[in-house]
């Protein structure tokens, strides 16, 4: 995989507030869509219609977490990702995403 970026996620992170009281983990659904709009802004893109066709989560990722993105255009016009904690080096998430004709 080639192409990457930096997601940053604050200490005070909103979705994290009840999610989980005590022990905070970014959501799942804060996660794809922060990979999405990454992405695709810098495909030269905007975020718009899309078909994830995978995504496993491998690692909770929390409040003040550094996650390092990357990502390859596959056949068919998909695209396939993953995400590593910086600090720890740890998988946190991977999948595969159809970007639309509006997000590329």
């Amino acid at each position: 995989m080639s192409p990457s970026c930096e997601l940053r996620f604050a200490v005070d992170h909103p979705t994290a507030a009840g999610h989980f009281p005590g022990n905070p983990i970014i959501p799942g659904a804060t996660l794809l869509d922060e990979v999405l709009l990454a992405v695709a802004e810098r495909e030269g893109g905007t975020a718009g219609p899309c078909e994830i066709r995978s995504a496993k989560f491998l690692h909770p990722v929390r409040p003040g977490d550094r996650l390092l993105l990357r990502w390859e255009a596959c056949a068919g016009g998909e695209t396939r990702f993953e995400c590593l904690l910086i600090d720890s080096e740890r998988l946190a998430l991977t999948g595969t995403v159809q970007l639309h004709a509006a997000a590329r």
